[in-house]
């Protein structure tokens, strides 16, 4: 079998990152905006803000259900056909959620959210992939680097909620989907970039490397397995994960209902998606934008420190939530908190993860994370809105807390190695 040169491999890898650096970007307009208005949506067709979080929720189903089945087209074909895969399923949903609204129905804008929810489960691989073939000092590094892509295309796609309607009155679209536009051209834009210029996939050389030797096996990190601190990762990335996707699912319409109140008198259309617009893109930024600082910290100081760092994090986001829920500036603050704190947790778990398999076994358990990560996240968003109806916002912060303690407490599980090793602490 011929084998690949140390400095071919980081060739390859600074390419890969570039591409799937792109390709996040694109794809986080399209993230920006479904998460934005898909609550609105949801309730404006159903009639029922209860019914709101099911919008969040169907996304995240969507992604828990072809998460395994997408790993797995991954394992056998490469990143390029599973990340393509995702991108052309995002881009029917964001068909069918246009002509949901369009035609008044509820049922079939869950469709539509389900398959855009399948399209980000490839969204979401592609920081596994930036993994594929980073060396383990700097693993922790080249997936936040990904993952900060995404800063840009989510923090443009909330706020494009304005121009967005405006554009879409122009064009004769239903009310609340302008927007959707831009992420249509986004998607597009994302399934030509995989397809042409992700060569060589990052995973399938990455096996190759792997079964060549083991040495060449132990330069990718991949030669010892730790399934006890791989099942600790999945827990801390999936647990955070339903944390923020709960709290954010309802903040939108937690500020609608604030909106439509303030001063006693209603407010309008333009006043409330710019209000949801601005908050879910500070939340977005916080998601995203510090993410190389954690993946620099997870390489020096640990993952386990940095998911508990992202655990604090949390618990602060919670606090205001529950403290000062019902201020705009409060709400802000929880969502920016919240975003932060999400993304110490999950580069670092998602670096643990990685660090914690083997070549052959990454796939496989990366999809299951995901899978794990969708599933409950989608649980919480669906409860969200049952919970944020009974006991309000602060009821709402004072639940997802329980996971944030779960998390601290099983933290001791997720320690592989000798703790000189900053990469295995």
């Amino acid at each position: 079998m011929t084998t690949i040169a140390p400095e071919q491999l980081r060739a390859i890898q600074r390419r890969t990152v570039a591409i799937l650096s792109a390709g996040q970007v694109l794809g986080g307009i399209a993230f920006g905006a479904t998460v934005s208005l898909g609550a609105l949506l949801a309730a404006d067709l159903s009639g029922d803000d209860a019914l709101s979080g099911l919008a969040t929720a169907s996304v995240t189903l969507g992604a828990a259900a072809f998460a395994i089945p997408l790993s797995r087209i991954a394992a056998r074909r490469g990143r390029r056909l599973s990340l393509t895969l995702g991108n052309l399923l995002a881009l029917i949903g964001v068909a069918t959620v246009i002509t949901a609204a369009a035609v008044r129905s509820f049922p079939l804008l869950l469709v539509g959210v389900v398959f855009i929810g399948m399209g980000n489960a490839g969204n979401l691989q592609s920081r596994f992939a930036a993994t594929d073939l980073a060396e383990p000092a700097h693993r922790g590094r080249d997936l936040s680097i990904v993952v900060w892509s995404t800063t840009i295309g989510g923090v443009a796609g909330p706020l494009l909620l304005t121009p967005g309607e405006a554009l879409g009155k122009i064009v004769g679209m239903p009310p609340l989907t302008g927007s959707y536009l831009f992420s249509l051209v986004a998607q597009v834009a994302a399934l030509i970039l995989y397809l042409v210029a992700l060569r060589p996939d990052p995973l399938l050389t990455a096996l190759r490397v792997a079964a060549a030797s083991p040495a060449a096996s132990a330069a990718l990190g991949g030669r010892e397995d730790h399934p006890r601190a791989a099942r600790f990762a999945i827990f801390a990335v999936s647990g955070s994960h339903a944390v923020m996707a709960s709290v954010m699912a309802m903040t939108p319409v937690h500020l609608s209902h604030m909106a439509h109140g303030a001063h006693g008198e209603a407010a309008t259309g333009t006043d409330v998606t710019l209000l949801v617009g601005v908050t879910i893109a500070l939340h977005v930024a916080g998601m995203y934008g510090l993410s190389p600082l954690f993946g620099i910290l997870a390489d020096r100081w640990g993952r386990i420190r940095v998911v508990l760092l992202g655990q604090a994090m949390l618990a602060a986001s919670l606090g205001v939530a529950i403290f000062a829920g019902e201020f705009p500036a409060g709400v802000m603050v929880a969502l920016i908190l919240l975003g932060l704190g999400w993304s110490a947790a999950t580069v670092a778990g998602a670096a643990l993860l990685t660090e914690a398999s083997t070549v052959a076994a990454r796939p496989r358990r990366q999809g299951i994370s995901d899978s794990l990560m969708s599933l409950t996240a989608a649980v919480g968003a669906a409860g969200a809105g049952v919970v944020l109806t009974s006991f309000g916002y602060g009821g709402l912060g004072a639940t997802a807390l329980i996971v944030v303690v779960a998390i601290v407490a099983l933290s001791p599980l997720g320690v592989i190695g000798s703790r000189k090793d900053p990469a295995e602490a």
